[in-house]
Parts: C-alpha cells; sequence; structure tokens
C-alpha cells in the first residue's frame, strides 16, 4: 500500500494481463522528483492490460520489493529501469542481484526459470545504451508517451503467452532496441569494428520523440511530501532548447525544440494549487518560453511561490524579473557555463558579459535575494586565463547583487556550481577527451581558494572522480558492462581503487580508453546505430566551429534543416 503522505492524482489499473514493475536506481525520494519517472508510471498504471507497481534501491541487505504491495520484483512479468543517468548503472545490477535475478541477459535465457523480462527506457539510454546491453532484453529508445502506449497496446492478450511472445511484441515498436539482434566485433587496436547485426535485423533504430508536446507535457501526479524537492507540484514547459550548447547533451538529444503552449502550461499549474502553492516550471531553459513572463505573472496573482528551471540570462526580460519576484522567487539559476567570452563562443552560449550583469541586476532590483551559477571547467580548448575569468566574473556580479541588496536593505549572496565536462554522446564534444583527474582537483583546488576569497559567495564543485564515472559510462561499449558488475559488488567507497587498478593491469579493458582518449573523427561510435535526426556530419562541423570559437544561431524550427532534425 501506498504510504500515508503520498497521494496519487490518477487512478491506476488494480488487476491486467501482465505485471510490470518499474524501478528506479535511486531512492523513492529522488524518483519522486523526477517527471519524467512518474510520467511513465502514469502510463503504464493506465495502459488496459497492465498492472504497474514501482520498485526503488532497497536498503543494504534487503531484497528488491515492489512499493505497493511488497512483492518480489523477480515474481513481475516484466521489470523495467528508468534510467536517467550513467552513474546509476552499477546500482541496477546491485538490484538485480538484490533481487536474486541474474543480471546477464544470456544466463537468464539459459535459465530453466523464466525470469521477468527486463525492459529499460531514459535519456541515458536513448543516448547510449550500450554499456546496460548485455543486462537487458529491450530497450525502448526515445520519448515514452507515444512509444509505450504502442508498445503495450495488445497487453490485453498477453496473459499466459510466455515472455517470449511478449518480448516479440514489445519489440515490434519503432525504438525498441533488442541489444541480442547484435554482436559487437572489436579490432585488434581495441575499439568497436563492427556491430555484427544479425542477418534480417535492423541496422539503425529510431530515437522516438513526441512532435505535439501539448498532447503529452508532464506533470506531477505523486504528490509526496518526503519527496527531494517536498511538495514543490512540478508541471513540465518545454522540451529541448534552441541555444546549442555544443556540450550539452540534451540540447542536442530533446531536438527539436519544443514549448507547450502557455495556455496549457497555466492550467496544469492551476491545478497544481489544489496540492501545493510551490510551483517548479520545468524546461531545459525556461526565459526563451514564449509564455514564461505571462505565466509567472498571472500564478503570482494566484498566490503561488514559481521557481522556474534554468534561466537564460540575455533573455530574462523587465517583465519576466518581475514577475519572478511577484511569485515569491527569491532565488534564481543562471548558467554562464563559462567564464570568458571566447570560451563562452567556443561552447555556443550566445551570451556575452554585458548581458549577464543586466540580467544579474534586473533580478536583484526586483528582489531576488540569491543567483545560482552553473559553470564548467575541463572544457574543450580551455585555458588558465579561461578559469581566472570565473572568478572575476563572479566577483562583478557579487558587486552587482550586493549594490542592489543594500539599496533594498537586505544583502544577497552568489552560489557558485562548478562543474567538470563531461564528453557526452550526441554532442560536438562527443569525440573529446575528459580532462585527467589529478588536473581537473589541481583546476578545482585553484577556484576554490579564489573565489573563497570573496565575501557573500559560496562554492559547490563536484568530484572529479564522479564526472570521470559518468564519462566512462556515457561513452562506453558492452565492454563495460564487465565494469559495471564489479562496481556494483565492490566494498563501498572502493570504485575508485578498482578503476585505477584496471588502468594499470597488464591486459584487459582500460577505463582511460573512454574517459581521457580523443576519438577519431572516422572512429565507429557505440552508438552510432542509434536514427537521432542528427546528422553526424553537422556534430563535427560544430566541433570545427567550436575549435575556431564560433558561434553558431539558435535553432529556427520554422525554416532550418541544418542538423537534420526539423
Amino acid at each position: 500500500m501506498s504510504a500515508p503522505e503520498e497521494k496519487l492524482l490518477f487512478k491506476p489499473n488494480s488487476s491486467g494481463a501482465v505485471s510490470v514493475c518499474l524501478a528506479y536506481p535511486g531512492t523513492r525520494e529522488v524518483a519522486l522528483a523526477n517527471l519524467g519517472f512518474q510520467a511513465v508510471f502514469r502510463i503504464l498504471g493506465t495502459t488496459p492490460g497492465v498492472v504497474c507497481e514501482r520498485a526503488y534501491q532497497p536498503e543494504p541487505g534487503h531484497a528488491l520489493l515492489s512499493y505497493e504491495s511488497r512483492r518480489s520484483a523477480g515474481d513481475f512479468d516484466i521489470l523495467a529501469f528508468s534510467l536517467s543517468f550513467e552513474s546509476d548503472y552499477p546500482l541496477v545490477v546491485a538490484m538485480l542481484d538484490s533481487a536474486g535475478i541474474p543480471a546477464r541477459q544470456q544466463a537468464r535465457d539459459q535459465s530453466d526459470r523464466a525470469w521477468p523480462l527486463l525492459l529499460a527506457g531514459g535519456p541515458a539510454c536513448f543516448l547510449n545504451p550500450e554499456p546496460m546491453a548485455p543486462f537487458m532484453d529491450l530497450f525502448l529508445l526515445g520519448e515514452a508517451e507515444e512509444m509505450l502506449v504502442e508498445a503495450f497496446r495488445s497487453a490485453e492478450s498477453w496473459r499466459g503467452i510466455g515472455g517470449a511472445a511478449v518480448l516479440d511484441a514489445l519489440s515490434s515498436v519503432a525504438g525498441a532496441y533488442r541489444p541480442s539482434d547484435c554482436d559487437p566485433v572489436y579490432g585488434a587496436d581495441g575499439r568497436l569494428a563492427d556491430r555484427g547485426v544479425r542477418e534480417g535485423r535492423a541496422e539503425t533504430v529510431l530515437r522516438r520523440y513526441v512532435r505535439n508536446l501539448d498532447e503529452a507535457g508532464a506533470r506531477t501526479v505523486v504528490v509526496a511530501p518526503d519527496a527531494v524537492f517536498g511538495d514543490k507540484f512540478l508541471v513540465e514547459a518545454s522540451r529541448g532548447c534552441e541555444w546549442g550548447c555544443r556540450f550539452c547533451a540534451a540540447g542536442f538529444m530533446y531536438r527539436p525544440v519544443r514549448h507547450r503552449d502557455s495556455g496549457r502550461v497555466l492550467a496544469d499549474a492551476k491545478a497544481g494549487l489544489e496540492h501545493s502553492r510551490d510551483l517548479g516550471l520545468v524546461g531545459a531553459e525556461m526565459a526563451s518560453h514564449p509564455g514564461i513572463t505571462r505565466a509567472c505573472s498571472d500564478l503570482a496573482d494566484l498566490g503561488a511561490r514559481v521557481s522556474p528551471s534554468s534561466l537564460k540570462a540575455d533573455v530574462i526580460t523587465p517583465g519576466l524579473a518581475a514577475a519572478l519576484a511577484r511569485a515569491g522567487t527569491r532565488s534564481v539559476t543562471v548558467a554562464p557555463e563559462a567564464g570568458s567570452e571566447r570560451m563562452r563562443r567556443v561552447i555556443n552560449k550566445n551570451l556575452d558579459e554585458g548581458e549577464i550583469l543586466r540580467a544579474a541586476e534586473m533580478l536583484a532590483a526586483d528582489g531576488v535575494e540569491s543567483l545560482k551559477l552553473y559553470f564548467m571547467v575541463g572544457l574543450p580548448g580551455e585555458e588558465e586565463e579561461d578559469r581566472q575569468a570565473i572568478v572575476d566574473l563572479v566577483a562583478t556580479i557579487r558587486d552587482r547583487l550586493l549594490s542592489a541588496g543594500r539599496e533594498r536593505g537586505r544583502v544577497g549572496s552568489v552560489k557558485v556550481s562548478i562543474n567538470p565536462f563531461v564528453p557526452k554522446p550526441w554532442t560536438p564534444f562527443q569525440w573529446d577527451p575528459m580532462m585527467p583527474v589529478p588536473e581537473l582537483k589541481e583546476v578545482l583546488r585553484r577556484l576554490r581558494r579564489s573565489l573563497g576569497r570573496l565575501d557573500n559567495v559560496q562554492v559547490d564543485a563536484d568530484s572529479p572522480r564522479e564526472a570521470y564515472l559518468q564519462t566512462l559510462l556515457s561513452r562506453g561499449d558492452r565492454r563495460v558492462a564487465g565494469i559495471i558488475e564489479t562496481l556494483a559488488r565492490a566494498e563501498e567507497g572502493q570504485w575508485w581503487q578498482i578503476l585505477r587498478d584496471m588502468n594499470r593491469a597488464d591486459g584487459g579493458i582500460k577505463p582511460d580508453d573512454y574517459v581521457i582518449r580523443e576519438y577519431d573523427g572516422g572512429e565507429l561510435l557505440p552508438w552510432d546505430f542509434i536514427d537521432q535526426g542528427i546528422a553526424r556530419d553537422y556534430l563535427w562541423l560544430e566541433r570545427r566551429r567550436a575549435q575556431a570559437a564560433i558561434e553558431t544561431e539558435p535553432c529556427d524550427v520554422t525554416s532550418c534543416v541544418t542538423c537534420g532534425a526539423c
């Protein structure tokens, strides 16, 4: 049964021909802050013929049980994983171990017992599913709203037909990827030489996306005060981003950018006010939404406290700043990403320092008390002066914020988040190496020291080791599955030493080959088989433009066909 404090805003099926356990590799509190997980739960839970329960990362030493009925995850027909972050992959294997389910697909296939089918989807999968391919029976690549409905449309007829027949039915939908259709071949140099697609199987798999977001936009369907965002009601306002930052996977994997109609956003947000006064408007970059100012203003009139996702500084208008202040927004996130003008051209941020400072002054003048600034280090082509420019920019923003705060009689603060660059598939920087961990640690040490001298500035930096792991699991091929298993079954806190030992060992795969190696332009990449709608040549051209510090205009979905997504 659901916990007393949890409230479902839809009525799930109580029975069905096929049982699905939807699993999230993390805690319940984190899962319920994930709109994608909530959307999939609603879709599966209301699909005819399907009864869907949830499972979360169990406590150490405990079995993987469903949240609703406390039934073993191994007793369901389908165990489906929602994968948003590559660093969660070892948790998936650990969860399978806790359920007594053989992690490798081949071991389940050769077993006398009928194990549940293992299905996976989510953003991490449709960037590159290959590191998890040896574990899964099937991936659904792309946005779930249409694909899930199509995949399970005949579920009412699946009772008693057997797992193989169910897998065949699920595999028939566009966007389905069956890892057993391939047997990759690696060359003497250790690189992928051929995907080894079996005869009669498709060479490519289409990444699905929803063309009309108004028909599919997600919103909170499970209200739980103990979620990481508390009882904040989340409403999706857009998907994708038109600005084309060259490091950003979301900006490319969710192309073309789609904005929900402001009236639909407002209606969902008003419905959310029945459950919470705190509203979160979700999108990759919210200031560019054509109806964001009106929505925030109308919600402020209703007494809502509105928190939009990251705002691009040069798109923030006086009207939006005033609306956010009236809506009780006291902290706003802005992502300059790089400190210098040159590096912002390299990464295609389309943002200059004057625009950043104007936005900071505007927000502060209207009552915003705290700015959170996101920066990256270790970017391709980055020099020491670019890092010093981060300190200089933060100091200038801090001065503008303090000046406005003194006039109001309340001094504000700046929170700086520094993230190591992680090369992601399907971006122009997918070929570029990550900066080695020792160098990154030194860069971050110097930045912390310099920023620490500034009053009213708080600094938080992501771990270079975590970034290394994320890069490994983002750019890996099927051989990385063995590393995932080892990490999943290692003692807590030992994973970094394990990776270091692998790099130093004679023979075997080297994690460094996936992380700090620059990939060749003509190299076959593990994820190349996915049809993302983006031309590989376009990504390579964007990389060339980055090396020349040349910016590209933002997407115009009404007329541009350059990248291939529209």
